[in-house]
C-alpha cells in the first residue's frame, strides 16, 4: 500500500491561501504564514497584499536580507507587469490618443515617458532604499 501525503495548501484557491495566511499571522506563526504568502505569491505574482505581508514579517524577524530580496522580486514582478500593459497598443490611434491624455494630465513628459512610478512601485523603491542604508551600516 502507498503512502499519500495530506498537504492541505497544494488545492487551496488563492483567497484560502490568503486567509490561512492571515490566520497563521494572526496566530503567530510567522514562518507558516511565510509560507502561505510565498505559496500565494508563486499563484499570483502580481498580489500587492502578499508582498507586502511577506516584507512586514521579514522585518519582524529581523531577516533583513530576505526583506530586501522580497522587495526586489516585487519591484521586479510590478515593473514587468506595467511593462507588458504599457506596449505599443495595435491601433496607432490609441496609441496617440493615450499619450496624449497622458501628457495633457500631467503624467508624462513631452516625450511621452511617465513621471510618476505606479502606486506600489514607488513604495518599494523607497522602502528599498532606506533598507539598503541600514544594511551599509556597521
Amino acid at each position: 500500500m502507498k503512502v499519500v501525503h495530506n498537504n492541505i495548501s497544494s488545492h487551496l484557491t488563492k483567497n484560502e491561501l490568503l486567509e490561512e495566511a492571515k490566520r497563521s499571522e494572526a496566530a503567530g506563526d510567522l514562518k507558516k504564514a511565510e509560507s502561505f504568502y510565498r505559496k500565494l505569491i508563486k499563484a499570483d505574482p502580481h498580489n500587492e497584499l502578499a508582498y507586502n505581508r511577506l516584507m512586514i514579517i521579514y522585518r519582524k524577524q529581523k531577516e533583513l536580507n530576505e526583506e530586501l530580496a522580497t522587495i526586489k522580486d516585487a519591484i521586479r514582478a510590478f515593473e514587468d507587469m506595467y511593462a507588458a500593459a504599457t506596449k505599443t497598443p495595435e491601433s496607432k490611434k490609441v496609441s496617440t490618443l493615450s499619450k496624449a491624455f497622458l501628457k495633457a494630465t500631467g503624467l508624462a513628459n513631452n516625450k511621452g515617458k511617465l513621471l510618476y512610478l505606479p502606486a506600489p512601485l514607488a513604495k518599494w523603491n523607497r522602502r528599498k532604499t532606506l533598507l539598503e542604508k541600514k544594511l551599509k551600516k556597521p
